[in-house]
Order: structure tokens, then C-alpha cells, then sequence
């Protein structure tokens, strides 16, 4: 089980036409520039997508791709299938190895593994292009933040000021250890 360098390649190409599309085509040297992923490797994972109704090519003068479909109709599992990603901790479980091996071990291995791969396609499926630009917007918005409060710390420091930063101070209900659809464990 592992995904390839072409199932992550293909999610962040994926998230940058739809953080940067604005309903307009984008073009894949953009995102090549963006994304630092080789151009002739957008254009082959592009055709996959195009090919799997992910995308829709325009062509012509400001032509480039857009989503077929809006971003919250667009999974992560439907990207992955797009571009062949077969992700099934269970797939090598089948054949010679499962008609020799009828020990207890091999079915229950043979029985977390098929789970995992439920989990795994579960997670992908109810995960969608707009929670993860949704989440984008969430992240930069904490990254200027903290920027921010670090330039003024600097700032505060370089000219010899005695103030210090507020610590900050959950007062928040402790939760139970639940896996958000985005991968987060909330505390």
C-alpha cells in the first residue's frame, strides 16, 4: 500500500485549479510554476482527469482547464481513480498466497487489511476538493497571523522593549480523540 508520487501530484494540481480557477480557465504552466511538478507530467495527468470527467479542457486564446463539476461534487477518491491510483492495502491478498495460507493469522491479517482499505476508500470518498481549499483558507489565515505576531515580537525585541507576548490559553471543553474528514485528530 502507497500512494504514488502521481496520486499526490494529481490532488495538489487539483487544489491549485480550484483555489486559483475562480470559474476561469487555468493554465497548466500556472500551475507548473505554482506547484513546481513538471509540465509534461501535468499535461499526462491532466489528460487522466480530463479523461475521467474531473476536468474540462477550453481551448483557445485563455483557454486552460477547469473542474468539471464543482469542487464539493469532486472527492479525493474520484482524483486518485482518475489518474489509476490504486490505494487497496488488501489488493495482494488474493491468489496463490490465499488458496496456501489458511492459518488464523492469514485471515485475520487478510480481515484488518480488507477493513483498512474500507476505511481508507470511506475517508477518500467523503473528502472533497472544497473542504481542502476551505481548509487552504482556514491555514493561510493562521500562517498570517502568526506572522504577524512574530514580526511584532521581532520588532519589540530589536528596539528593546520590555514587552512580551500574551500566552495564549485554551479554555476550551477537552473533546475526545476524533478524526475530522480532513485528517485532523481533534484533543
Amino acid at each position: 500500500m502507497r500512494l504514488t508520487s502521481k496520486g499526490r501530484y494529481a490532488v495538489r494540481a487539483m487544489l491549485d485549479l480550484t483555489m486559483h480557477s475562480n470559474g476561469n480557465p487555468v493554465r497548466l504552466q500556472e500551475i507548473s510554476t505554482r506547484q513546481n511538478i513538471s509540465l509534461h507530467y501535468l499535461e499526462q495527468l491532466f489528460r487522466k482527469l480530463r479523461n475521467g470527467q474531473a476536468v474540462k479542457s477550453v481551448r483557445g486564446p485563455g483557454g486552460g482547464y477547469v473542474l468539471a463539476r464543482a469542487m464539493d461534487q469532486i472527492s479525493i477518491k474520484d482524483v486518485l481513480d482518475c489518474v489509476g491510483e490504486n490505494i487497496n492495502p488488501a489488493k495482494d491478498i488474493l491468489g496463490s498466497e490465499a488458496e496456501s495460507a489458511n492459518t488464523v493469522e492469514f485471515h485475520l491479517s487478510k480481515g484488518y487489511f480488507q477493513n483498512l482499505g474500507t476505511i481508507m476508500r470511506e475517508y477518500l470518498t467523503t473528502t472533497s476538493l472544497g473542504d481542502l481549499a476551505r481548509k487552504a483558507k482556514e491555514v493561510e489565515s493562521e500562517v498570517a497571523a502568526n506572522a504577524a505576531q512574530t514580526t511584532e515580537a521581532t520588532i519589540n525585541n530589536t528596539l528593546g522593549g520590555n514587552t512580551s507576548t500574551t500566552e495564549s490559553t485554551s479554555t476550551e471543553a477537552p473533546t475526545s480523540a476524533i478524526r475530522s474528514p480532513l485528517g485532523e485528530i481533534n484533543q
